[in-house]
């Protein structure tokens, strides 16, 4: 017997044993399944969004005036919609994939709010401005430390960097990312960097990592952007697919990948 026969079957004897329990007053005998039947994969679908655990992923974008030439910014936006709608094709019961954009231009802020990626709603970000990154790593630090946002029961979060210039002030940034380092979740989160064309300040982003074998990527043109995005993706997929999200993503390796 084929499954869908064999699920008929079931649901028939359900409904026809219902039937006589009830003394046969409800009308005529049930011969097959109601119209409001709930599909099987509704059903895995709301357990899957019920039963798995948050996993943050959270992007500090720089977007300062410098962003605004040689089509920096606009391969940023398309690179972040991209790595969106990749993380909103991802279901496991395990780990739910959860994002926010912190960006620092003029000012730091947080951009898209902490969600889960299948209801995150992208806006194009726009440069201007000089580059506070401190402050963004203060919000950063806010958000994970904050059980009200990133609950208890979530996976390590990975934090990812992205600027093309040097903080300002100068120096600004060392004390915020100190802290961020040293607090609970942002020591164990799992880091990524890209440092973007000549001016990019190298060392604070090796700092950000705070792992000698890490490597900070580099982008000298916009389409090397997009694939440091793909990079950041099948990353965090492949934590979301695993049987332990909290262990170290496996190495993506990097031939064939120009950054």
């Amino acid at each position: 017997m084929g499954f869908a026969k064999y699920h008929e079957d079931i649901v028939s004897r359900f409904n026809n044993d219902n039937y006589r329990s009830l003394g046969g007053n409800l009308g005529p005998e049930p011969t097959h399944t109601t119209a409001k039947e709930v599909h099987p994969m509704s059903r895995l679908k709301e357990f899957t969004t019920q039963t798995a655990r948050p996993l943050p992923v959270i992007l500090l974008a720089d977007v300062s005036g410098s962003m605004g030439v040689d089509g920096k910014i606009q391969a940023l936006n398309h690179a972040v919609r991209e790595m969106l709608e990749a993380f909103q094709d991802e279901a496991d019961l395990r780990a739910e994939i959860h994002v926010s954009v912190i960006t620092f231009g003029g000012q730091a802020k947080t951009h898209l709010p902490f969600a889960p990626a299948r209801e995150a709603s992208w806006s194009d970000l726009s440069a201007r401005g000089g580059t506070p990154m401190g402050a963004a790593f203060d919000i950063a630090r806010g958000m994970v430390e904050d059980r009200s946002v990133v609950s208890g029961r979530a996976y390590r979060p990975t934090i990812v960097l992205v600027s093309d210039g040097q903080p300002t002030p100068p120096g600004s940034e060392v004390e915020p990312l100190r802290k961020l380092l040293e607090s609970e979740r942002g020591g164990k989160a799992f880091r990524m960097a890209l440092a973007i064309g000549a001016d990019a300040d190298h060392n604070v982003l090796r700092a950000f990592l705070a792992d000698p074998e890490a490597r900070v990527y580099s982008a000298d043109e916009a389409r090397q952007i997009r694939q440091f995005f793909q990079l950041v993706t099948m990353s965090v997929s492949a934590r979301s697919r695993s049987a332990n999200p909290n262990s170290a993503p496996v190495s993506v390796a990097d031939d064939g990948w120009d950054l």
